[in-house]
């Protein structure tokens, strides 16, 4: 059986009070083992986003409770959430969220000095993550320069610059085209089988579900199985 790297347990979130309160999310559970990708599709406003944050230390939940590499989140105080952020998750946004000013190995490294490596060793954990996400030939190219699929390439390096075991992607392929697109969900399922990450996805594009494990369904803030095609 393979380790759980995250599990939420009746987690509900509520914005507002009173008659203008908002529930969101909704008494969700949720696991992600270490090798599997698990998938949450849903309509618009259906409470993915807010469960992607929340499973990434980024908010607390209203109620229930959040376990990131069998450690608790509740009660952490600002700091202590970066620190779970910084250590333990990596992100890969829809919006790249690239410094436009460094070129692809320098946003990479820039996160691996965050953590504090420093010169050779991080220029040198940049390029080999760069190697693995297939960009050995793009290290010096600046975002703009790059394609979508190559950005979001340099994304999902970022994401792995801490040796993050849990990768959350918000809609990693909702900006590229179909081609792109199975190329970057493979690769995020290659992490998770090859790297043993645990990988969890939100998404509205359906080509997801041929690279997931499981594929849950979010609507309403309740989440639950979806049905096979």
């Amino acid at each position: 059986m393979s380790e759980t790297v995250l599990q939420l347990i009746g987690v509900t979130k509520i914005y507002g009070e009173g008659a203008a309160s908002v529930r969101v999310l909704d008494a969700v559970d949720l696991s992600v083992a270490a090798g599997e990708l698990v998938a949450v599709m849903g309509p618009s406003g259906g409470g993915k986003t807010t469960l992607l944050t929340i499973a990434g230390a980024l908010q607390q939940p209203t109620s229930g409770s959040v376990e990131v590499l069998g450690d608790s989140l509740a009660g952490l105080s600002p700091g202590d959430m970066a620190k779970v952020r910084r250590d333990k998750v990596g992100f890969v946004f829809q919006s790249f969220n690239l410094l436009q000013a460094l070129n692809a190995r320098e946003n990479v490294q820039y996160i691996i000095e965050m953590d504090g490596t420093r010169g050779r060793d991080a220029k040198e954990r940049a390029t080999e993550l760069l190697r693995m996400v297939g960009l050995a030939h793009r290290m010096e190219v600046l975002p703009r320069l790059l394609s979508g699929g190559e950005q979001q390439r340099v994304c999902v390096a970022r994401a792995l610059a801490n040796r993050a075991q849990v990768i959350l992607a918000d809609e990693p392929t909702a900006s590229l085209d179909r081609m792109r697109a199975e190329e970057i969900m493979g690769l995020l399922r290659a992490l998770s089988r090859d790297m043993g990450c645990g990988v969890l996805v939100v998404t509205h594009d359906a080509r997801a579900r041929a690279f997931a494990d499981r594929v849950l369904w979010l609507e309403d803030g309740h989440l639950g199985p979806i049905a096979p095609e």
